[in-house]
């Protein structure tokens, strides 16, 4: 049975979206609703010399997709639109549980590291980037400093 879309998937799901009851949860996760969390899901693996981040991006396309590298920062981020037309060739939209939206993740990978040393593939809605692992700089052993007085 299709309900109007005042009711959602649980009766309690108004209630809580209120100021009064802790509300305001979902207010910035627009384009995959109240799971927009579980959207970016990722896994960091570590090889003897590279490091391999993993992203789901499911429903994406490449050309959605951005990667920029500043300070030591990678920022994965993903945009999608979508058309709001409520009426199509199909019949009337009764309810829209896609959105359009963007999101980000960050990721400290070192300040060695260039952007030439990043390698990115997107295949299957799973970004995988890879790029060495580099030194650290040493920092100057600490020294004591004598006060006079």
């Amino acid at each position: 049975m299709l309900f109007p879309s005042i009711f959602r998937e649980n009766l309690f799901d108004d209630w809580a979206d209120m100021p009064l009851f802790g509300g305001f949860a979902d207010i910035d996760k627009k384009l995959y609703g109240k799971h927009a969390a579980r959207v970016m899901k990722t896994d960091v693996r570590e090889a003897d010399d590279h490091y391999e981040i993993i992203i789901d991006l499911p429903g994406f396309k490449k050309d959605q997709i951005g990667l920029e590298l500043e300070n030591g920062t990678l920022t994965v981020s993903a945009a999608k639109g979508l058309d709001k037309d409520e009426n199509d060739s199909n019949g009337k939209l009764i309810r829209q549980e896609r959105y359009a939206g963007a999101m980000q993740r960050s990721f400290f990978v070192g300040e060695q590291v260039t952007e030439a040393d990043i390698h990115a593939k997107f295949e299957d809605g799973v970004l995988s980037v890879t790029f060495p692992k580099k030194e650290e700089k040493k920092l100057p052993e600490r020294r004591q400093i004598a006060i006079e007085g």
